[in-house]
């Protein structure tokens, strides 16, 4: 009986001990399986952080990506010579829009021009030059009588005041004649760099680059500079273009500014060199609303110059008093 009570408690903790051990390895088992869920699920999640992570940046890198790169000083030389080489073919006939015969005529209007229309002086200057054909004539002029005459241009006792000066300098100094050398037209009252070289360009062949409002517009639209001052665009800009080509460049942009790309909404969707403009949009982009915003010749109107040349393909413009 002792033998027999003995075996069943022997084998009463080999069981207990049995089960213990199997209860502990199912325990382990279970951790481990558990450690090993968690274990995926926190990769898992690493990895979903880190994939969006990836996308957003790949998303942050693609405007980037994407962005135009700085324009080269290549091809920036070049989109503004087929800017010019298209112009020419838009306007073959541009050409100064003062009416003139001579290089004194030309000298006085530009001198009129200043803060007015081309048109006004061309309307203004038959009676001028009527009254005072010469340097000669205009230097004895009666300030208060040549203020009459070139009133409709504005300013005009600033105006008149410059041009007996000028008149005066030309008589005294100069034979009565005006000078072809720019650092002679400079030394004339109420003459600068502008007004010079529109007159050695057209009247004496001499190249040169005409740096008006229009002209300082158009060039920093076209990013051909980032200037402001008259003397650094067109020292930047005689970098850029031969200078056989500085007058007729000069008349190109001229006209295009004054019939396409106005400075306060210009007619882009009418514009023939949109595909060369880095500023596209700036104005009307729609064809229709664009076309009414042309002017002169472009528009069916009439343009500056009571005489244009020959090859002019618009209307003269009326005299002064008959529209």
């Amino acid at each position: 009986m002792k033998k027999t009570a003995a075996a069943k408690k022997a084998t009463a903790v080999k069981k207990t001990a049995a089960a213990k051990k199997t209860t502990a390895v199912k325990k382990t088992a279970a951790a481990k399986k558990t450690t090993a869920a968690s274990g995926q699920a926190v990769t898992a999640k690493r990895t979903a952080a880190a994939g969006g992570t990836s996308a957003a940046g790949s998303a942050a890198k693609a405007p980037a990506a994407s962005a135009a790169r700085p324009e080269s000083r290549v091809a920036l030389v070049r989109r503004a010579r087929r800017i010019n080489r298209e112009l020419a073919d838009v306007y073959p006939y541009a050409h100064p829009e003062l009416d003139f015969l001579n290089p004194f005529q030309l000298l006085v209007a530009t001198v009129l021009s200043a803060q007015t229309t081309d048109l006004r002086v061309n309307q203004t200057t038959p009676a001028l030059f009527a009254r005072y054909p010469t340097p000669e004539d205009m230097a004895a002029a009666v300030p208060e009588e040549l203020e009459e005459l070139i009133r409709p241009t504005g300013f005009f006792r600033a105006k008149a005041k410059s041009l007996i000066g000028l008149s005066k300098a030309l008589r005294d100094d100069f034979g009565g004649e005006v000078p072809g050398r720019l650092k002679d037209l400079v030394t004339l009252p109420g003459v600068g760099r502008k007004t010079a070289f529109v007159v050695l360009g057209n009247a004496f062949g001499v190249p040169g680059i005409t740096v008006d409002t229009h002209f300082m517009r158009l060039a920093r639209r076209w990013r051909w500079t980032a200037q402001e001052d008259p003397v650094k665009i067109e020292a930047e800009v005689a970098e850029i273009f031969p200078k056989s080509e500085w007058t007729m460049l000069s008349h190109r942009v001229i006209f295009h500014g004054r019939r396409i790309c106005h400075a306060r909404k210009p007619a882009c969707g009418a514009c023939p060199i949109t595909h060369l403009c880095p500023s596209y949009g700036e104005g009307e982009t729609d064809p229709e609303k664009a076309k009414k915003l042309l002017k002169y010749e472009m528009g069916g109107f009439p343009g500056q110059r009571l005489n244009p040349p020959p090859d002019y393909p618009g209307k003269p413009a009326p005299p002064l008093g008959a529209g």
